[in-house]
């Protein structure tokens, strides 16, 4: 007899899908304002991470220039005088025998010093009748305007040359801290209507803002309208003239020592250095060429930073 076969056996194969996940919702990105979107629109500026990186050089030249040389920048060697660059001296030596490139990264101090400190002062003064003359209008904005107009109208080279030479006479032993704040009010004094022209048309531009109208409708008080809901708006486009004009301010101080009213020795500029060499350049162009290269590039960088600060805080540019 045949043997009973087992009865054939089906296995079923389910078919189990995966489960779904649904993916996330992606978390809302915080939007950014002005300076939060400005800051993201510099960081990919080349421009910008440019500049930046020559003034951050600079300003580290200034402040620890022992980093950059051990040699004493008022030591002169007579023995040595005009000689060009060599293994001995990197930028050559001046008429004294003084090392042109110690004189150089010492010369950065100076000249940034004057730079930022008249910047600084530029913009206060002016931010602070801008925004006095933009808020209130009226007669006080009418008075303040015709007052800066007075300033506007002084040439430069001449008003300077009225208060160097009023205030900081040519007899006598020049004192370096004298002399350089000299320089800072003279700067400060003949361009803060500029700030104050930017800061004036910002402030009115602001006044008529919904959150100023809330702010008064609400008891707040005019010094707190103006700095606490005014002055944060209106501070991008004196921003940008600051760092434009903090260029400018290095090469006016160059420009007034070169003509010997601006600092003298025993400071240390390139101003000073450029000025000390106007009578060798025909047999020494090396005392003209390193300084005046430094005061160049300086300029340039800070020109640079300000047009890359200006293009990102222009909503135009968007």
């Amino acid at each position: 007899m045949p043997e009973p076969t087992a009865p054939a056996t089906t296995t079923t194969v389910t078919d189990t899908a995966e489960p779904v996940v649904e993916p996330r919702p992606a978390a809302a990105e915080k939007p950014r304002g002005l300076w939060g979107d400005a800051w993201h629109d510099l960081r990919r500026r080349p421009m910008f991470l440019i500049a930046s990186a020559i003034i951050l050089v600079l300003v580290v030249m200034a402040a620890f220039p022992q980093l950059f040389t051990s040699v004493d920048p008022t030591q002169g060697n007579l023995d040595r005088a005009r000689e060009v660059p060599s293994a001995a001296g990197w930028f050559g030596f001046d008429t004294q025998g003084r090392d042109i490139y110690a004189r150089t990264i010492y010369g950065a101090r100076a000249s940034i010093v004057v730079g930022v400190l008249s910047t600084v002062a530029t913009v206060l003064i002016g931010s602070v009748f801008g925004l006095i003359a933009g808020y209130l209008g009226g007669w006080v904005d009418s008075l303040l305007s015709r007052f800066s107009e007075i300033f506007l109208g002084l040439p430069f080279v001449l008003g300077a040359i009225v208060i160097l030479t009023t205030l900081n006479p040519s007899t006598g032993i020049p004192d370096p801290v004298r002399i350089t704040g000299l320089v800072i009010l003279s700067l400060a004094v003949l361009s803060w209507p500029i700030a104050m022209r930017i800061m004036r048309s910002a402030a009115i531009s602001v006044r008529h803002q919904d959150y100023v109208r809330a702010a008064r409708a609400l008891g707040a008080g005019p010094f707190r309208i103006v700095f606490r809901h005014m002055l944060p708006n209106c501070l991008a486009p004196v921003l940008v003239y600051a760092t434009i004009a903090l260029g400018g301010f290095i090469g006016a101080e160059a420009t007034l020592s070169f003509l010997g009213l601006g600092l003298r020795a025993p400071v240390v500029s390139w101003g000073v250095m450029i000025s000390d060499s106007r009578l060798y350049i025909s047999v020494a162009p090396h005392m003209l060429l390193f300084p005046g290269g430094f005061l160049v590039v300086t300029v340039l960088a800070f020109v640079m930073l300000g047009d890359a600060v200006r293009d990102a805080l222009d909503p135009k540019q968007k």
